[in-house]
């Protein structure tokens, strides 16, 4: 039963999150909408200006919370691989994971302006630590490299991971060009060629 409109809700800034991270999955980020939030929350569109002062600040929020958890997804993968290499793997994997599990999210995060150099501190810090996640995976693989090194191997193989996503999510690599490859021998190619490059 839809709440009266105008009733306070309890904690309407962790239900507006939780509604804009559903919203941005089946919609996409671009369609987002506080005055539909509102709607679907059974409170009144001016509610959700009280928590974010526009639709830029929400979707910051969310994102943050995206990035926070690659780069806790990163640190588990780490945290749990029996060596180096095959930490990076699994950290790229994770990458993988989040780009076809939550593609409405992962779009925010890396395919929107949302993530600019006028990005609010608690959006970079989050952004920072995921990078900094993959960074220290390709540097735990990497024994001896400069850090200079690290971050073109980090840089190269992250390119090749999004490019593969962006590929698939586009609806550009078909069956002619991929057979007879299965979706998860074409996956550990993927993989491989990542973990060559870095």
């Amino acid at each position: 039963m839809a709440t009266p409109r105008g009733y306070h809700h309890g904690d309407l800034k962790a239900a507006l999150i939780q509604a804009a991270l559903k919203a941005v999955e089946t919609d996409g980020p671009d369609a987002l909408s506080l005055r539909d939030l509102a709607q679907s929350l059974g409170v009144s569109t001016a509610a959700p200006y009280r928590h974010f002062p526009d639709r830029r600040a929400l979707l910051a929020e969310i994102a943050a919370i995206g990035f926070s958890d690659l780069a806790a997804a990163y640190a588990k993968a780490q945290a749990e691989a029996p060596d180096p290499v095959a930490a990076l793997r699994e950290t790229a994997r994770a990458y993988l994971s989040l780009a076809f599990g939550r593609p409405g999210l992962f779009k925010l995060m890396f395919a929107s302006d949302v993530v600019d150099g006028d990005a609010p501190a608690h959006l970079l810090g989050p952004a920072q630590a995921a990078w900094q996640g993959l960074f220290h995976a390709v540097a735990a693989a990497s024994t001896g490299a400069d850090p200079v090194a690290v971050k073109r191997s980090a840089i190269t193989g992250w390119s090749t991971l999004h490019g593969f996503i962006t590929l698939v999510q586009g609806g550009r690599l078909k069956s002619f060009m991929t057979e007879p490859l299965t979706e998860a021998e074409l996956l550990e190619a993927v993989l491989d060629k990542t973990l060559r490059d870095a």
